[in-house]
């Protein structure tokens, strides 16, 4: 049976970082682990990252990925040298990678992994995906993933990210890095299940925005004019503005069928543009003429209200089962006051203490990241803007 640990350290160097974060972690046991799952901020370097940790557990798989601040068992951080680590003994978990993956190539690259993983393993019954945040169709990423594995098994994850800039992103796996590469992890220990779930506590506001001209997932026109100009109009920029500018304030929604947004706690799903090339915008999925796109703003009541209601439903489903583990992909756009520390604080606790075994926090993993896998109406989604769990249970 799998075992999980976790730690996070915020600490400039970032081999003293990762020398932290696998003390706490596994004490004087650290040549024991076999998969170490690494989230790391944009000012830690990734190459010094995984040449440490292979030294200090030389037979661990290693994985990685940047983002733009962590959460662990012990908080929220986000600062530009936060690190944090998940640890997994056991064998029971396949690990599988790629490079080259873009908007235009997601399907292909993902469907080329999916299935080296199911040929070494075939037992796989959950999949924690993780793949670049910038220029990539996701939707896609998730069709190849179920093509393989079925549409039964869950996948859960993030897109790695930079500082909300929208500039850089990394991934590593063992002692490779990459910017542009994804890796899944497929677990195959039957005595665990997972729950996942998504919500963000955004409103639309005013009148939508009309694709009228797109490829793929690029948007080239909205309404008509060229894309990344009406759009940088409709929230107030100039078209000079970079993806730094309009990701906080800049989520687009996507209206939600009246049983989804049920579920969803919210009318619309959110998308973010986390590339632009003059006036083409990088959309987060494919997106197709005539799709409607809405403006949001942040409601920090509905964020509040709906976080304690998301956790009171998981916890409900997970019906008093021992909880191993929680993976966390979290948006930076969140919160009271948007990069307020003290109610991101607030925010954590009361995502985490609902899971609590025995008054402990379980092992933990979250990022601020691009984006979110989750499960909503049963069906295998991807998101932005939410915070969305990942609760690894003992069945």
């Amino acid at each position: 049976m799998l075992k999980f640990n976790s730690s996070s350290a915020r600490i400039v160097n970032t081999k003293r970082a990762v020398n932290e974060c696998m003390e706490i972690a596994l004490g004087d046991q650290m040549n024991t682990a076999d998969l170490l799952i690494f989230h790391a901020s944009i000012g830690h370097d990734f190459k010094d990252m995984v040449s440490e940790a292979k030294r200090l557990a030389p037979q661990a798989r290693i994985v990685a990925a940047s983002c733009c601040g962590v959460v662990g068992r012990e908080g929220v951080s986000e600062s530009m040298k936060d690190m944090a680590l998940m640890t997994i003994h056991g064998k029971e978990f396949s690990v599988g990678s790629v490079d080259g993956i873009f908007g235009h190539n997601s399907y292909e690259k993902t469907l080329e992994m999916a299935q080296k993983m199911k040929a070494e393993n075939a037992n796989i019954n959950m999949i924690y995906f993780l793949a670049s945040g910038i220029d990539i169709a996701n939707d896609q990423c998730i069709e190849a993933l179920e093509e393989v594995f079925g549409k039964e098994v869950t996948i859960f994850g993030a897109t790695s990210s930079d500082n909300m800039r929208g500039v850089i992103s990394f991934q590593a796996v063992d002692e490779n890095v990459f910017e542009h590469a994804a890796y899944a992890i497929g677990f195959s220990d039957q005595t665990i299940a997972v729950d996942t779930q998504a919500t963000h506590g955004f409103v639309a506001v005013g009148e939508p925005l009309t694709v009228t001209k797109s490829n793929g997932h690029i948007i080239q026109e909205l309404n008509g004019q060229p894309a990344w100009q009406e759009y940088t109009r409709r929230l107030g920029l100039t078209a000079d503005a970079s993806c730094g500018d309009s990701i906080p304030i800049g989520a687009l929604g996507e209206k939600l069928t009246d049983d989804l947004a049920k579920e969803y706690g919210n009318q619309h799903i959110l998308r973010v543009v986390t590339k632009h090339d003059g006036n083409d915008m990088y959309y987060a999925t494919e997106i197709p003429e005539g799709t409607e796109l809405w403006l949001t703003t942040r409601d920090e009541e509905l964020i509040f209200s709906e976080m304690d209601r998301m956790a009171e439903v998981m916890k409900q489903r997970i019906n008093g089962k021992e909880v191993v583990a929680v993976f966390h992909a979290d948006c930076l756009a969140r919160g009271r006051f948007l990069f307020n520390r003290i109610i991101k604080d607030e925010l954590v606790s009361k995502m985490q203490y609902p899971f609590y075994n025995n008054g402990e926090c379980p092992a933990w993993l979250g990022m601020y990241g691009f984006g979110e896998f989750a499960r909503l109406g049963g069906q295998n989604t991807y998101h932005n803007y939410t915070t969305a769990l990942y609760v690894l249970y003992r069945k």
